[in-house]
């Protein structure tokens, strides 16, 4: 093996023939070898791979990952360790900083995490250099297929979610305490805008969300609306608690009466959004001095905005983007993102420093 190509599943053939046509007749493009799906391993390159790793980077989209092999050996830990420290030698230096990824396929006496630590000290040891494993400058990949295993250099760069000094927002953004008013119109339409609001308020995890009335409406309009708000919240909160390495906020719902909503808040944050509002950047100062209290209260309308008075009431009447009124299922997120960008602006967020953190 000389490269190891790393593509969404059902994509290797597609990879492997634009591969072969840059690669040429000399050498050979297997897809889904053994049937390893997401797989695409090419032999015959010699001396050449290198160049030929970055001319798929540079042309073949499919490919998300291209690792160059430096060692092939036998699927035992003894022969991996020695093989990777023999391309540790010459890829890491003492002042680099290093990981260990594996990927098994097969049934073998030892797992991933077994080959990481056991190689990982090795070549710890053997080069001086430090391990990281979030951002490493030098990351070193161990393919096992079976009874063979590669130790491979990547070729293209780690993406990662969360990298240091990147701002972190959840804090935040459970702060945020949403008073939405009710949808009107047909059932159907209600329907869809209350699970959608749902969705949008469990996404950022915010603090609650709180259905508004000030008017008198139809009792089967607000069964309608909780009702998909309640569906909508569910839904997304499910995804989030199979997919995160981390626990989820599950957003409560409650009912007030705007007025008797504005009044029981009374000393705490008030934001308002409407149009007529100041462009949110333009008070992210202020902003960040709200958002350094325990709950910051924000009211949303719907078809009708939120009656004048309460302005008078409020800390900040904020417009999300000027010369464009957003629909209503759009304001939860557009809100969320708008505050975010103002926070880091005003330098209020703080940032991802290589470890963990523990929401509230």
């Amino acid at each position: 093996m000389d490269l190891i190509i790393k593509t969404r599943r059902g994509f290797e053939k597609l990879a492997a023939s634009y591969i072969k046509e840059l690669v040429g007749e000399g050498a050979e493009v297997l897809p889904a070898p053994s049937g390893y799906l997401g797989i695409v391993v090419v032999k015959g390159l010699g001396e050449g791979k290198w160049k030929i790793a970055e001319l798929i980077a540079e042309k073949v989209l499919e490919a998300d990952r291209i690792l160059v092999v430096e060692e092939v050996v036998k699927a035992d830990i003894a022969e991996i360790e020695k093989a990777a420290v023999e391309v540790a030698k010459r890829y890491i230096s003492p002042g680099d900083t290093f990981a260990i990824r594996t990927t098994r396929r097969g049934t073998h006496p030892f797992t991933s995490i077994d080959v990481n630590v056991r190689v990982g000290a090795a070549v710890k040891e053997a080069t001086g250099a430090e391990v990281d494993l979030e951002e490493p400058a030098k990351p070193l990949y161990v393919e096992i297929f079976q009874d063979v295993a590669a130790v491979c250099v990547p070729a293209t760069r780690e993406y990662r979610k969360l990298r240091r000094d990147k701002p972190l927002t959840l804090n935040a953004l459970r702060k945020v305490a949403i008073g939405q008013m009710v949808y009107e119109g047909d059932d159907e339409a209600v329907k869809k805008m209350g699970e959608r609001i749902g969705r949008a308020a469990q996404t950022f995890e915010v603090a609650e969300l709180a259905i508004l009335l000030h008017k008198q409406i139809p009792a089967r309009t607000l069964r309608v609306f909780l009702e998909a708000v309640e569906a909508g919240v569910e839904s997304r909160y499910q995804i989030q608690t199979r997919s995160y390495g981390r626990p989820v906020h599950k957003v409560p719902i409650s009912v007030y009466e705007l007025y008797q909503y504005v009044r029981s808040r009374a000393g705490e944050p008030l934001i308002v959004t409407d149009p007529k509002g100041d462009y949110v950047t333009a008070v992210k100062e202020r902003l960040a001095q709200l958002f350094a209290r325990e709950r910051v209260n924000v009211l949303i309308g719907a078809r009708e905005g939120i009656p004048p008075g309460i302005y008078r009431f409020a800390d900040v009447v904020v417009d999300l983007i000027p010369e464009v009124t957003i629909a209503t299922d759009f304001v939860i997120p557009s809100l969320m993102i708008a505050f975010t960008t103002a926070l880091e602006e005003a330098g209020a967020l703080p940032r991802y420093a290589g470890k963990r953190v523990k929401h509230k």
